[in-house]
């Protein structure tokens, strides 16, 4: 059974800690920099051949550059032999932009979802979508959790999260 590493975008670095903390795993080592015409560098810095990677990546903030980096990281993990890659997205990049609402208006959720796939994602996790729609039609498989008071007291009550197993 592969070995579990977590590697935190730049997005929420705190949010991953907590995670990795949470399940008392260390955070993968990761260098992300910005060339001189802002392109998006990332290096893993430790190997993931056969692990079960999972990177914590927000789509709030800087939401492209965050987008960018994230479908580097999947890539850079997927090409290096991981096991499985799961994309864990609290705020779904362009959740909002789900369905067409009128002519000539891309399906940008849906977009991204496909682009995860392509990336390398074979799990997406994230939280309170704006429309299940966005699962629809993606080779990589969707986990939507949900937020507000009952997925709050889940949450406090939970001893300890229990990882996914390899094949749900």
């Amino acid at each position: 059974m592969p070995n579990i590493k977590i590697f935190s975008g730049s997005s929420h670095q705190d949010l991953s800690q907590k995670i990795a903390d949470r399940l008392g795993l260390e955070l993968g080592k990761v260098v992300t920099k910005k060339f001189s015409n802002q392109e998006t560098c990332v290096e893993i810095g430790e190997s993931v051949r056969g692990e079960d990677v999972y990177i914590v990546q927000s789509g709030c903030g800087e939401i492209n550059d965050n987008l960018m980096e994230l479908l580097i990281m999947i890539n850079a993990c997927k090409i290096a032999s991981a096991s499985r890659v799961t994309a864990v997205i609290p705020c779904f990049p362009y959740a909002r932009q789900d369905k067409k609402d009128k002519s000539r208006a891309p399906i940008s959720a849906k977009l991204v979802a496909n682009m995860l796939s392509v990336a390398g994602a074979d799990h997406i996790i994230t939280m309170d979508l704006h429309a299940s729609q966005i699962q629809v039609s993606v080779e990589a498989k969707y986990w939507c959790l949900k937020g507000g008071r009952k997925g709050l007291m889940m949450l406090k009550t939970a001893e300890k999260p229990k990882i996914m197993p390899k094949y749900i």
